[in-house]
């Protein structure tokens, strides 16, 4: 009955967005996050998508090796772009 991960998934013309995704701390290292990244990249493909854009911390180790995995390369930073830390936003894109 808890939610384990989330992720909005906009579209515009031929690119997509991750925004926002999440995995709960007790669904952690169990392939939740792979397989939501997995979902969202094949249901944006699906739809005619071909560059997908997300944003993640600088900082966040373990998202940033899952974005690899999938491909998604380093295209530009947004400065400041997180509170609580204050930190830095790599903005990545896979060309789908």
């Amino acid at each position: 009955g808890k939610a384990l991960a989330y992720a909005a998934p906009p579209e515009a013309a031929d690119e997509g967005e991750i925004l926002n995704p999440a995995v709960a701390e007790d669904g952690r290292r169990r392939g939740l996050g792979r397989a939501l990244v997995e979902a969202i990249v094949d249901a944006l493909t699906e739809r005619g998508v071909q560059k997908v854009y997300l944003e993640v911390r600088e900082s966040n180790a373990p998202a940033r090796a899952l974005y690899a995995r999938f491909g998604f390369k380093e295209v530009g930073r947004r400065k400041a772009y997180y509170r609580r830390p204050v930190e830095d936003a790599m903005v990545l894109r896979l060309d789908a």
